[in-house]
Order: structure tokens, then sequence, then C-alpha cells
């Protein structure tokens, strides 16, 4: 599902970018065709946000954005100036809706209009509305299935101009979770999971996204509010560094003894304690009894010991999703760098693959 700006002309898959901006950097990936059906991770690049620059999902000083954008472009070594940019889930409103096979496109454009003032709380002058033909009713081949999604026009309109100030031309808007979902479901064809129920947790800066998948297709989603920030504010109320030693010290590990015992072992047992809740939820709320593997991503996935913690909390086989498994590497990606920073490029990897699209 997405929001499309217009058509990609000239050449099939001309190069295209997938752009994610988060509360808490800029992350940017190419992809690129090395034969059938197999890709080439190009080059990728990540750059830090300062902190209030995004809040919420929303861009609160532009400049800093388009900065930022700017330095991760050029640190890439792409030269790739289209874009596709995603908008956070909690930002877009989507919803199925059943409507006759039979419209004409012009029809579908209108009665789609029609249904969306139903669910949609803004006048219809103030979002940018898309859809997408999901396909034939299983009950009823008379009708079909359409998604549509809708977000207010300022919240496109400040990614797009952050984009641009940057020198890019924002050609494709996605929902972040349905980027994710596309970079996971590549690498998990690849795992042979036929029938098997799936847990992906992107555990990010303030923000846990919970999605649960059988055969590519979703069946619950949840956000949670907790994230690596809590880590770092913990660093920062102990040791007296700023917010931004904090971060650099919780990556590098370059802490005082006893931050493990203090800081780090109650921080993973609370991360546990909160996806079991999750889960717990996920039980309770659905007709669904077990999942059969849960895949960590997000940029507070790689911490060490968190996948053990998970694993033995839940007692559900846990492990790091990187998505650019079965990806060959370009000459400029540096593959044990990649290994440690892989996880939080999932947004951005889902978003380059809609190059792909056909």
């Amino acid at each position: 599902m997405a929001i499309d700006f217009g058509a990609l002309f000239g050449r099939k898959n001309p190069p295209m970018i997938g752009l994610d901006i988060s509360s808490s950097g800029i992350k940017l990936v190419e992809l690129v065709e090395s034969g059938r059906n197999e890709l080439r991770l190009e080059c990728y690049a990540s750059e830090p946000l300062p902190r209030g620059a995004v809040v919420d999902g929303n861009i609160e000083n532009i400049d800093q954005v388009s900065d930022a954008i700017a330095r991760a472009w050029k640190k890439s070594g792409t030269r790739a100036k289209l874009a596709a940019m995603g908008m956070p889930p909690a930002s877009v409103i989507t919803k199925k809706i059943i409507l006759p096979s039979h419209l004409s496109e012009e029809g579908l454009e209108l009665q789609v209009e029609t249904e969306a003032s139903q669910y949609i709380p803004f006048a219809l002058d103030e979002v940018r509305l898309d859809f997408d033909v999901i396909g034939p009713l299983e009950s009823s081949p008379d009708d079909m299935e359409v998604m549509l999604a809708a977000t207010r026009k300022e919240k496109v309109e400040d990614r797009v101009a952050v984009a641009e100030a940057a020198g890019l031309k924002p050609t494709v808007m996605d929902i972040e979770s349905y980027a994710a979902r596309a970079a996971i479901n590549r690498v998990v064809r690849q795992k042979k999971t036929d029938g098997q129920i799936l847990g992906l947790f992107q555990i990010g800066t303030n923000v846990t996204h919970m999605s649960i998948l059988q055969d590519g297709q979703l069946i619950y989603e949840r956000e949670q509010p907790f994230g690596g920030h809590q880590l770092t504010q913990d660093i920062v109320r102990n040791y007296g560094f700023s917010y931004e030693e904090a971060e650099i010290k919780k990556r590098t590990g370059d802490l005082p003894e006893g931050y493990q015992a203090e800081i780090l072992e109650p921080f993973l047992e609370n991360a546990a304690l909160e996806i079991t809740r999750a889960i717990q939820f996920f039980f309770t709320s659905t007709p669904y009894s077990r999942i059969d593997q849960l895949f960590l991503a997000g940029g507070c996935a790689n911490i060490p010991g968190l996948v053990e913690m998970i694993a033995n909390r839940t007692r559900i086989s846990t492990s790091v999703v990187s998505p650019f498994a079965g990806m060959q590497l370009g000459p400029n990606v540096r593959e044990k760098q990649l290994r440690a920073e892989a996880p939080a490029y999932l947004v951005a990897c889902g978003l380059a693959l809609r190059r792909f699209d056909q």
C-alpha cells in the first residue's frame, strides 16, 4: 500500500533509494538487480538527528532533517535522486472496504472518496488519499477488497519538503510498517516458514512495533511506548553524560564497570517483560494461541544479551533479522559493519524494494 506521487518514467526500475526518517536519525538504502531474481545491496548509510528534530513522527526542524539527509546521501556514495519514503503508521488511517468489481477506474476513484468520507475524521481536502485493489472477494466474486489509506496533507508535505531540500525527488510515499513487512517477507520466503506464525518486533528509540504474520499476511499489529531511549536515559542519570555522549557510549560499549549488572541487565529484563506482555495480549485478544518464531529488528535489536533474554522469557525461538539476508553486497559495503547495523535498516530496505514493484 502506498501513496504514489506519479509514475516512474523512462527505463524500467530507474535508480531509487529507500529513505527512512525516524526520531533518532536518517537511514538510506540503494538496492540493484544483480541477476535473475537476485538483489545486491549497492550502498547504505545513516546519519543521526539532533534530539527534537523529529518528534512522534512529526518533522519539527526541516533544516536539521534535510541537512542530515544530504549528509547521509553523500556518505552513501549513491547517485540516485529518486526516493521512496515512509509515513509512521500512527499518522495514516487504513481501512479495507468492499466495492463492486465492475467499476471503471474513474468510478472506483469516486466510490473510494465516498467511502473514505465515512472513516476519515477530517475534510477530504485536508488529506492525501490513495487506494490499492487487493483482489476479488472469495465469498462474492462480483465484489472486490480495496485498501484505502489517508493521511493529513501537511504530514506528507513535510516529508517531501525535507527530501527536496536535500536535492532528492520523492516518488513514492509508503507506510513504514508496510515497508518493514515487505522486507521481512522477502527474508522469510528463503526460510520456508509456510504455515508458521511469525512475530516481528521492531525495537526503536521510543516505540516498539509488533507485527504478527502468517504466510506473508498481517494478522495482528500493535505499538508499545518502549525503546532504546530508556537505556540511554538510564546511562545519563547514572553517569552524568550528555544524551549524545550516552548514545555513542551505548553503541561502543565504552561504559564504566558495573554498567552491565546495574543498568543493562534491568533494561533487558524490562524489554523481555514488555515483549512477553505484548505476546500474551495477542493470545488473549485473538483466536491464536502460538507463535512459532520471533524476529527482532530496529536499532536496539543487537543489544548484547537481548535475544537470549527474550528467548528464555517467551520460550519461543528468537533471532535478530537482517533485511539484507541472501543479497549480494556491493564493493563498498563492509560486511562486518553491516552485520552490526543491518537490523536498523528494515524499513529503509523495504522502501528501497519499491524500486522493483511491477
